[in-house]
């Protein structure tokens, strides 16, 4: 065998080494999130199982009081839900209908250099710590709207889900913005060349191509606002309330988990167990969001 023979063979049984070291590092790092994922859903069910045994499933999906911790107990699930469900409404509110404007206005008005530093300036609120949001709506949001709403509250819904949706705003417009520039450049001019204008091309052309892309914008947006924390837990309040009504105090589910993880109950305990049954409904209404905005972006998609 002759020496470029033999290089040749050592160079391709190298590059086939190489190749298979990274294929399998890469194959770690999948598994090692997809293990991750199994193992907290594994948590979540073995501890709710053990809540389950003590509380019966339909006691916690029927009753209206939410109050494990006092002596008169009740573990109806309902008053979480819908403290959880009225803040992340009004955080969309807020979130959906500016996160789109800025988003046509970044990939279809705006000049490069505008772009390039609005785009950067708004993903800055995304590393703004949350408890600075919450704090930021509790003495400042609050006692602004309170000027305009005497009647409300210290601590109130409307004000933590403001806050949200502004916090969740750079998810939503960067997210879509990317989605409406990946639209092919040819159906912009197309539409141009039959006498639209920007507006209308942006609206009736640019947007229904990019809705699968900003469909997946809006459930991310939906997932963070209602796996928000801190902001709840501050200006919101911490009692459970069974109310719909923005301008009112309630806990939300990520609230309830943070009181009651501070270490004050034993582990163990049924009072500490119901952190885990919370927290496997917060997953559940999560991964429903999820399934729905991935069949409405497949839907879409197979529309336009």
């Amino acid at each position: 065998m002759s020496i470029a023979t033999t290089s040749r063979f050592s160079f391709k049984l190298f590059r086939n080494v190489r190749e298979r070291a990274i294929e399998s590092v890469l194959f770690l790092a999948a598994l090692s999130s997809v293990a991750t994922t199994v193992a907290i859903v594994g948590i979540l069910l073995y501890e709710s199982v053990r809540f389950f045994r003590q509380v019966s499933l339909w006691e916690f999906l029927t009753d209206t009081q939410w109050t494990p911790l006092f002596d008169d107990k009740h573990f109806g699930i309902w008053p979480l839900v819908a403290g959880t469900l009225t803040t992340t409404a009004v955080a969309l509110f807020v979130a959906v209908p500016l996160g789109t404007i800025i988003a046509i206005y970044l990939s279809e008005f705006a000049p490069p250099l505008v772009r390039e530093v609005v785009k950067p300036a708004l993903e800055l609120l995304a590393g703004i710590p949350t408890v600075v949001y919450g704090y930021f709506a509790l003495l400042f949001v609050t006692p602004l709207l309170q000027v305009f709403l005497p009647d409300l509250p210290g601590f109130n819904m409307l004000s933590a889900g403001l806050v949200i949706g502004v916090m969740i705003i750079p998810y939503v417009s960067s997210l879509s913005e990317d989605a409406m520039r990946a639209v092919p450049t040819h159906l912009r001019e197309g539409s141009y060349a039959t006498g639209a204008t920007r507006l209308q091309t942006a609206l009736r052309v640019v947007l229904p191509a990019a809705i699968s892309g900003i469909s997946a914008a809006y459930i991310l947006g939906i997932s963070r606002a209602v796996g928000e924390t801190m902001v709840v837990a501050i200006a919101a309040g911490g009692q459970p309330n069974l109310t719909f009504n923005p301008m009112e105090p309630a806990a939300t589910m990520t609230a309830y988990i943070v009181s009651v993880s501070l270490g004050d109950l034993p582990h163990g305990s049924l009072e500490y167990e119901t952190i885990f049954a919370v927290g496997l409904t917060l997953m559940l209404i999560t991964l429903v969001f999820n399934i729905v905005g991935h069949f409405l972006s497949k839907r879409y998609r197979e529309i336009y």
